[in-house]
């Protein structure tokens, strides 16, 4: 089975059976923004229009702004401010946009049992097959603490969020930064709480003007399965950007499962602080980190692809970028990351500097990783690994199961604090020979090394028992994300793993 390209789900639109608009009285009026030939939101029940034509109309609390992709889609916007409910719904000939900071709710504060005096709560649902895009950077989507975000595809009906260019079809295998992804701010702890009373949180989402964190660790920002992000990500100021998916304060009731963020302009997901879990993760063509975690992230993921693009600078841009909070807080005190990580394969940069680092772990961060494979193609000067500072080799990086192969294990700068971290575990392979395979029946991107299936080399590591790591995970026979050519979890809502696939 093979993935979605933006044309089969155009096709799969025109001839998609028509659902029920679903709206809210409570929804805020639409946002700005003209694609010419709107005429306003829909009154009735829609019109299937033949394969290939626009939907006349739009659901009820939408925005008819128009045509896109040649006049053969209507485009529907979504309000910049959602309060109470909205659905939006899977319809025959209808595609769905974002203009500006599009907010689902208000933010309703650190505690949920006592929400900000007139704060509202949002709760948008995404039927599976939708496709939603923006037109540029400050276009994002938010969803503040207190309120959710239902955005649940399915294998052969993944969730689309992308750029109008991908609509439009003039995006290349380059581009990024076209509009700004996806935000959840939640009430778990980070590093800038408070977490006696009365609880207090300061600082705010990266890119955003939320605020995040709480003392609710199970906290439920709702549930995302079977979802694409492209070409998402954009540098508001210098240091503050927006990555395809931002989870900040995120709790462990929320489900994030069957993600791929793709050609993200700065990382692909960055988590910063809270207890969210993750499963199936596949991130490609990241410009910096394919995940970057910070301000104290305590949850796990399992699972996990990882493949990056040459290297478009000198920056320290790693498949993992794991830190903690501010180095100005003594570690003692420092409410530290504590990220758990099983079962996945990163693929390093083809690069030619040895600033770039497959895994690389700093400013204190608790980090245990086991059952996972760390490679980069032959030549490449991305060390496979680094423990950058002190205070990191003093928290203690764990590492259990690891099988790297790459021409450098360990950063130079940081060789000594590497090895000492690394050998320290059990059943771990410094300087392997990788036998990674890519998918054989090719694949739609060629600007990068996508051998992530594993080998007789790789499948030859004893795996720990995960689930007795963390109560999230499940135990596996094999390390590394992908066993073999029969493990196809990553098959058929992703973009760009297979042929036929294109982002």
């Amino acid at each position: 089975m093979t993935g979605f390209r933006l044309t089969t789900l155009l096709a799969i639109s025109a001839s998609a059976l028509t659902l029920a608009a679903c709206g809210s009285a409570e929804v805020a009026s639409p946002g700005e923004g003209d694609f010419g030939g709107g005429t306003g939101g829909g009154g009735g029940g829609p019109v299937t229009p033949p394969p290939g034509t626009p939907a006349t109309d739009c659901p009820t609390g939408f925005a008819n702004v128009g045509v896109v992709a040649g006049g053969t889609l209507r485009a529907c916007q979504l309000p910049q401010q959602i309060n109470g409910a909205l659905t939006v719904p899977l319809r025959a000939g209808t595609i769905y946009s974002i203009s500006g900071r599009t907010a689902v709710g208000t933010d309703q504060g650190v505690d949920p049992a006592a929400p900000i005096a007139g704060s509202v709560q949002g709760i948008l649902t995404i039927e599976a097959g939708v496709r939603i895009f923006a037109s540029g950077g400050s276009d994002y989507l938010l969803v503040n603490r207190g309120s959710q975000l239902f955005a649940e595809g399915t294998v052969t009906t993944p969730i689309v969020f992308t750029s109008r260019q991908n609509v439009e079809g003039t995006t290349t295998e380059s581009s990024q930064g076209q509009w700004g992804g996806v935000v959840l701010a939640g009430r778990a702890p980070q590093a800038n709480c408070q977490l006696t009373v009365p609880v207090t949180c300061t600082g705010t989402v990266e890119g955003t003007s939320a605020f995040y964190g709480g003392n609710t660790t199970a906290d439920n920002s709702g549930r995302l399965r079977y979802v694409q992000i492209r070409f998402s990500g954009f540098e508001i100021s210098a240091g503050n950007e927006l990555q395809g998916l931002t989870m900040a304060g995120v709790g462990s009731g929320t489900t994030v499962d069957h993600i791929q963020v793709h050609n993200s302009s700065d990382d692909g997901i960055e988590i910063f602080g809270g207890n969210v879990n993750l499963r199936h993760v596949v991130i490609t063509g990241a410009d910096d980190d394919g995940m970057d975690t910070d301000t104290g992230w305590r949850g796990g993921a399992q699972f996990g692809i990882v493949t990056q693009r040459p290297a478009g600078s000198t920056s320290r841009s790693a498949g993992f970028e794991f830190s903690s909070a501010p180095a100005s807080v003594p570690l003692a005190s420092r409410y530290v990351s504590q990220p758990k990580i099983a079962n996945w394969t990163l693929v390093g940069r083809n690069a030619t500097t040895d600033a770039h680092t497959v895994a690389h772990f700093d400013s204190g961060t608790d980090a245990t990783i086991i059952n996972s494979v760390f490679t980069a193609v032959s030549g490449s000067l991305a060390g496979c690994m680094a423990i950058n500072d002190a205070d990191t080799a003093t928290s203690g990086v764990t590492f259990n199961s690891i099988f790297m192969s790459c021409t450098l294990s360990y950063r130079p700068a940081n060789t000594a604090l590497s090895t000492a971290a690394f050998t320290a575990g059990t059943n771990n392979t410094a300087a392997g020979t990788s036998t990674v395979t890519a998918p054989a029946s090719g694949t739609s991107l060629s600007n990068q090394v996508l051998t992530f299936i594993n080998g007789a080399n790789e499948n030859a590591v004893t795996p720990v028992a995960a689930a007795t790591t963390y109560a999230f995970f499940q135990n596996t026979t094999y390390i590394g994300a992908v066993q073999n050519a029969a493990d196809t979890w990553w098959q058929g809502w992703t973009c760009g793993l297979t042929a036929g696939a294109t982002c």
